[in-house]
């Protein structure tokens, strides 16, 4: 089991949080291989389709076995049912796109990490107020880094993470950093459409080390 204190540090160290979903279990599998290979070591599969949860099951059993370092959670959970399926089999843990109060308090029942999605100042409050380990800014391309620097001083010690819209570019991520967030989270702007259909693992890997090496360097001083 993967705790809370420790998956927010893996993700903190990180200073990135991929994310993406596909159907077929195999190129999900090799996609998973490829950013640990790439020397990502947390994670989030999204509950994006029928086919996730059986997925889901593979992934973990395979990341516990191969890859032990590694924090395998699930994003895109809704409701106290997806939570309670995606603990059962093991998943590290848990995002979502909105706040669900019970779902925050499954997930500190087992000793998971919540990530849930905010957009307004109220659903931050909500979200600080339920412990949330790490908050989702989403969607980011729509809040920009301005709009943490003006918020982020009224929720002192809360960790913020931003997802959709984030670029592969320094000044794209250098101005999430230096607005305050403790990673950001990538997804098809990373894990393109193109990498997933065409197999493409050696672009992917080559993505990835290039989005660590800004994260590297946006951190700097």
């Amino acid at each position: 089991m993967k705790t809370k204190e420790e998956t927010i540090k893996a993700i903190t160290d990180q200073g990135l949080l991929p994310l993406f979903f596909y159907e077929d279990a195999q190129v999900s599998l090799d996609v998973v291989r490829t950013l640990y290979r790439a020397g990502v070591r947390v994670i989030e599969y999204t509950n994006r389709g029928k086919e996730a949860l059986e997925n889901f099951k593979m992934l973990i059993a395979v990341a516990n076995a191969e890859m032990p370092e590694l924090h395998l959670g699930i994003g895109t959970v809704k409701n106290t049912k997806e939570a309670a399926e995606y603990i059962t089999v093991g998943a590290h843990f848990i995002v979502a796109p909105v706040i669900d109060k019970e779902v925050g308090d499954m997930v500190h029942e087992a000793g998971l990490l919540w990530i849930p999605g905010c957009f307004t100042p109220t659903e931050i409050n909500i979200a600080y107020q339920h412990k949330a380990g790490i908050i989702k800014l989403f969607p980011a391309n729509l809040l920009g880094p301005s709009y943490l620097t003006a918020v982020k001083d009224l929720f002192q010690g809360q960790l913020f993470i931003p997802t959709g819209g984030v670029e592969i570019s320094a000044a794209n991520i250098t101005g999430w950093f230096s607005a305050g967030v403790c990673a950001v989270g990538m997804g098809s702007k990373m894990i393109t459409k193109d990498i997933l259909n065409n197999k493409d693992y050696d672009t992917l890997f080559a993505l990835t080390e290039e989005t660590l090496t800004i994260i590297k360097n946006s951190r700097i001083g």
